[in-house]
């Protein structure tokens, strides 16, 4: 049921308080306290009371809000409008808290409800206790009204004057209450929906266009199916566009395939550190907050009791933090402790299907032998980080599948190996079998492997992966030379679910970054209609545009790249947040609420392209410094040594630059502003030129100035 009672606004008046009080609590599912039960009571005869003028409109309690797993205490559809009224029944001031609550479910009808997209939505928090407030009512671009305050004497004034100037066609209520609702939770959102053991399908049905997460999740699924089935070793690529999904993907087919009873174990992993830190905490707080049993896909640690018959789960009523932090840590983890871990044993991992997110970014040789020498005293060992991965998996005496996640244009730092480094690390694995070849490197970790590899790795493509976003200038038949494969097209999620105001934005930043300006011009206009751009040169309006812009609880910040080294003028500290506790810095700033200094909200801290990949705001203040400037009709590399700006030369180097800020300026879900100082003359390392011709191509290109 989306509600737990729905009449028409003259039935609920004349029906007993009592009634509607019994029909409610028997709708409810959850636990009845005491203290929801006199709410329900308070607000019906309230709403009975002021109501009762009213001679049509329909009254809805509880009707859910999938996307944040809430409910809205009432909805009233009333002269063509959408009355959401959240009733806090005991305090008697209004909170801040409260009113980003009630604003946030507006937005939230307003973005993902369909029957809600073109209709007026009037807020109001209902305090009964509280002072009276008079209404200060104007209507924003798409709809959403100022929230309104009330104690609520005044309810049937708010609603009639509302009503009388802003009335619209009728809203058919069982269309309304029944429309489909497609959510875009972000990537925090979606793992705690999925641990909160709710409907997975509610999450992916955003996406309207022709592939979409359910179709690849499908696919991915047959072929893990037919590797049990047929006792197959095989490896699946997965690309999508920035924002397009890839790691809720992951973590819906790796929540989906915990199967205790047949021993079909599934683990999460990213090399991405922040990724996994702010994943890890935000389950564990949503865990330890909730009141219901939470349900954790475990691998070794549950308790008989405490496991499902048929899914590897394990449920803890009112569990604390710390054991929350640590279930969370079993099923999503660093690659770089999975690694450690399997380094220092020759057995199979009791996993038998690995989830690789952001498989572009894994290690070289070079990088990975570094770290197993330093950690495991192992000099020669000779392997990349894809290589290592195959190595374990295929210990394996039946079947086993490894998921690559793969973002184009991603690798943004020294050592992150790309596409080439699996496909290479493929081919010996399947012509190179045995000591005598002359790939063969001697290895004890290699000893046991000899004797499990009977069959070659299959091998499943995306049809996008030979474009230049995932091997560079390449021919894809040069890495692919030798190796069997398929190519399916639902394995490429082409459709950006995070800037789900605009599907054009991943296109037009790659248009800007690979100087196709006229390309970009062209595409602005459409992806500006509803996603603002912006840019300014003043560091306080950037500022005050995010705090003027945001409503409720969208959550805003400050983002720039590693290398903007010159923009400490301004109090933008690149290395700050990365200088302070690595385990709590980057979850803090994703997490924390709008009263705590270490959030992004504070504006304080600035997350750079390391500490911000994989995850996700509602709006940024993209600070752009001088490491990445347009001269010559061209972009130009630097970075900032000693005292000055130096030229980079070496190609990789400049790539990882320009995908930093490819994924700095495909951060925000709704909207971002581009801060672009000033130079300062007397200072060598911030001469106008080099700020200035950037300036002027972004306003080539349209972006309008504030």
């Amino acid at each position: 049921m989306r509600s737990f009672y729905s009449k028409n606004l003259m039935e609920f008046v004349n029906t007993p308080s009592l009634e509607i009080l019994r029909e409610i609590s028997l709708n409810n599912k959850f636990d009845l306290t005491p203290e929801q039960k006199n709410a329900w009571k308070s607000e019906i005869i309230l709403l009975q009371s002021k109501l009762s003028t009213l001679t049509s409109g329909r009254i809805i309690f509880e009707y859910t809000i999938p996307r944040v797993n809430k409910r809205v205490d009432v909805i009233i559809l009333y002269s063509g409008i959408v009355f959401v009224l959240e009733f806090k029944v005991g305090p008697n001031k209004y909170s801040k808290a409260d009113e980003d609550q009630c604003v946030d479910y507006a937005l939230d009808l307003k973005n993902f409800h369909e029957e809600s997209h073109n209709v007026s939505i009037i807020p109001i928090l209902v305090v009964p206790e509280a002072s009276s407030q008079k209404p200060m009512t104007y209507k924003s671009e798409d709809g959403v009204f100022k929230l309104i305050l009330s104690n609520g004497e005044n309810l049937n004034e708010i609603i009639s004057y509302m009503s009388e100037y802003y009335s619209s066609t009728e809203i058919m209520s069982d269309t309304w209450e029944n429309s489909q609702y497609r959510p875009t939770p972000t990537i925090i959102e979606s793992a705690q929906i999925l641990f909160d053991n709710n409907d997975v399908e509610a999450i992916l049905s955003n996406d309207s266009g022709k592939i979409n997460l359910n179709n690849t999740a499908n696919i991915v699924n047959e072929i893990i199916d037919k590797s049990k089935r047929e006792h197959l070793k095989s490896i699946c690529f997965i690309t999508g566009v920035p924002g397009a999904g890839k790691t809720l993907a992951g973590l819906f087919i790796a929540h989906k395939r915990q199967d205790y009873k047949n021993e079909e174990h599934t683990i999460f992993l990213s090399g991405n550190g922040p990724l996994i830190k702010v994943l890890q905490e935000s389950l564990a707080i949503n865990a330890s907050e909730k009141k219901p049993d939470i349900i954790f896909p475990n691998c070794e640690d549950c308790n008989p009791e405490q496991k499902d018959g048929q899914r590897n789960t394990i449920k803890i009523p009112n569990m604390s933090i710390g054991d929350a932090r640590r279930l969370s840590s079993t099923f999503i983890k660093n690659i770089h402790t999975f690694r450690d871990d399997m380094a220092d044993r020759l057995t199979s991992p009791t996993e038998k299907v690995i989830i690789f997110d952001e498989a572009q970014r894994a290690w070289n040789e070079h990088e990975t032998s570094a770290i197993m020498k330093k950690n495991h005293n192992m000099a020669q060992y000779g392997k990349s980080e894809p290589k290592f991965l195959l190595d374990v998996m295929n210990r394996h005496e039946d079947w086993s599948v490894i998921i690559c996640l793969v973002g184009g244009g991603q690798e943004i730092n020294r050592g992150e190996a790309g596409m080439q480094e699996w496909f290479a690390a493929l081919k010996p694995l399947i012509t190179n079998t045995d000591p005598s070849s002359p790939h063969y490197i001697p290895n004890p970790l290699d000893l046991d492997f000899q004797t499990t590899r009977k069959k070659e790795w299959n091998v499943y493509l995306s049809d996008k992966i030979g474009d230049s976003e995932y091997v560079g200038e390449n021919k894809l038949e040069t890495f692919l030379d030798g190796i069997q494969y398929e190519i399916f097209k639902d394995l490429h999620l082409d459709i950006p679910l995070r800037s789900f105001r605009t599907k054009g934005l991943p296109i037009l930043i790659k248009n800007i970054l690979d100087g196709e300006i006229d390309d970009a011009k062209e595409i602005l206009p459409s992806v500006t209609k509803n996603y603002p751009i912006m840019i300014t040169r003043n560091i306080d309006v950037a500022k005050q545009w995010l705090k003027d812009t945001s409503r409720g609880n969208q959550r805003f910040g400050l983002i720039a790249s590693s290398k903007a080294q010159r923009l400490r003028p301004f109090g933008i500290f690149v290395d700050l947040l990365a200088n302070k506790d690595k385990k709590t810095a980057v979850p803090d700033w994703f997490l924390k609420n709008k009263e705590d200094i270490r959030s992004s909200f504070s504006l304080e801290l600035v997350a750079r392209e390391y500490d911000i990949q994989g995850l996700e705001l509602d709006w940024t203040c993209v600070a752009w410094d001088a490491d990445l400037r347009w001269e010559n009709d061209q972009w130009k590399h630097y970075k900032f040594s000693g005292t000055k700006w130096q030229k980079i030369d070496i190609e990789q180097n400049q790539l990882y630059l320009k995908n930093a800020y490819r994924v700095l300026l495909t951060r925000a879900r709704q909207g971002m502003i581009i801060f672009l100082p000033n130079g300062d003359p007397q200072d060598e390392t911030r001469q106008n030129d080099f700020y200035d011709k950037t300036y002027n191509l972004f306003k080539e290109i349209g972006i309008p100035e504030i």
